[in-house]
């Protein structure tokens, strides 16, 4: 794939996508943030900041979420998708911050992935949330990336290591957004489809 063509092709889906509020923005903490991303796993971003709205006027910060029971907490996220293990994930990433971060979550992606409940996608995703150049490669990423002919392969860490190849620097933060709010805009598969259709011919 040519880069110049990748380039106009995301520039259009830039163009097409929504302005939904996604599950990890404009929270006031980047413990809110990380937590909210774990909490959005398979969970529609709606119900996740619905979720997390409740759960943090409860427990603020990491150290009163640490201090909380499963039981409570399930009773608060029941509404988002595997929320019993969620609710053990965050408990002990909230332990975790507050014993050795200090309640603030580390801006590195091996330190990130250590912790309860946050795997590749999540620790990516919540660092280009504060300015990284990550790429968090998700459902929407994924199909959009191998429809378009972006990258060849279906694996997360391939797909995310083709993307690095393809776009300049400056554009990885911002591929997982843009591709994540056209992907949940266009939720009939057809329509998506007739849309990256249409892009897939751009030159």
């Amino acid at each position: 794939m040519n880069q110049k063509i990748a380039l106009k092709q995301l520039e259009q889906i830039d163009k097409l996508k929504g302005d939904m509020r996604l599950a990890g923005e404009k929270w006031e903490t980047k413990y809110q943030t990380l937590i909210s991303i774990i909490l959005s796993a398979r969970t529609l971003d709606e119900t996740t900041i619905k979720v997390c709205e409740i759960l943090f006027s409860e427990y603020p910060d990491a150290k009163s979420l640490s201090k909380s029971s499963e039981k409570k907490i399930q009773d608060i996220i029941k509404r988002v998708n595997f929320y019993k293990n969620k609710s053990n994930n965050i408990l002990n990433c909230a332990r975790a911050l507050d014993e050795q971060y200090a309640g603030e979550p580390p801006m590195d992606f091996s330190k990130l992935i250590q912790l309860s409940g946050v795997g590749g996608k999540t620790a990516n995703v919540f660092l280009s949330e504060y300015g990284d150049d990550a790429i968090g490669i998700d459902t929407h990423v994924s199909y959009i990336s191998q429809y378009l002919g972006w990258v060849e392969s279906d694996k997360p860490e391939k797909i995310e290591e083709e993307l690095r190849k393809l776009f300049p620097r400056k554009k990885w933060k911002i591929l997982n957004t843009i591709l994540v709010r056209f992907g949940k805009k266009y939720t009939s598969r057809k329509e998506k489809d007739r849309l990256l259709d249409e892009i897939k011919i751009i030159s």
